[in-house]
């Protein structure tokens, strides 16, 4: 059976994409920060059936190569699939009230985990003979910029997902990058601020695994109808 490699397993859209390997018959490997981190999880999905969990800081530079060293030493369950989805603040702070410690750690959030997570597993999955897919999860900030902050770092993240999907178009991997345009939170807090669901946001990731021609793409989920109506663009 085949596993999915989560980066950002606990956070909104984390939550989202390992209902969406489940629901595609996956396993998920999912990195916690902690064991409190993996029980929030496992109450929200309701049961930790296939589902391995891995305490890791996917924000620090050798994170994630942590844990492809044990999946390659036969310590953890071997993937095939990553989805990044690490998150920063929304926040509406004006540039030059962000402070430069703020600006570094919402980077190393929203930014370097996905390359760090980027650049420790793709060798993995290049060296294996499988078919595989690495996606990451973009916001519709990084053109629009009404929130400065994650506008800046979903910027970086545009460039990072076109370069990794021209790295990796003639490859076994498929990349795709989600851009997503609308607040997508846990249902709880969903329904408390009238926004898209969590659960609700699963048939995405649920397409882009099962469809072989979303490669080297921008998905579009600029609208809830969007979830269900995939929309996709090549890269290039």
């Amino acid at each position: 059976m085949e596993t999915v490699l989560v980066v950002g397993a606990t956070g909104n859209i984390g939550v989202s994409v390992i209902r969406g390997a489940l629901n595609s018959g996956r396993n998920v490997l999912a990195i916690v920060r902690s064991q409190a981190s993996a029980d929030k999880l496992v109450r929200y999905i309701g049961s930790a059936e296939g589902i391995t969990f891995v305490e890791a800081n996917v924000a620090a530079d050798d994170g994630v190569q942590d844990v492809v060293d044990k999946v390659r030493a036969g310590q953890l369950p071997a993937f095939q699939h990553v989805y990044s989805c690490v998150g920063g603040e929304y926040i509406t702070t004006l540039l030059p009230e962000i402070t430069t410690e703020r600006l570094h750690s919402n980077m190393n959030l929203q930014f370097e985990a996905a390359f760090f997570a980027y650049r420790a597993t793709i060798p993995y999955l290049l060296s294996q003979p499988n078919a595989a897919t690495w996606t990451v999860c973009t916001g519709s900030q990084g053109d629009i910029g009404t929130h400065a902050l994650p506008a800046m770092t979903q910027g970086a993240l545009f460039s990072f997902a076109t370069a990794a999907a021209r790295e990796t178009a003639e490859t076994n991997v498929r990349f795709n990058e989600v851009y997503l345009a609308f607040r997508v939170l846990y249902d709880d807090v969903a329904v408390a601020q009238g926004v898209t669901k969590a659960s609700d946001f699963v048939p995405v990731y649920e397409a882009i695994l099962a469809r072989e021609e979303i490669r080297s793409a921008r998905v579009w989920v600029e609208t809830v109808e969007d979830i269900k109506a995939i929309r996709f663009t090549c890269k290039f």
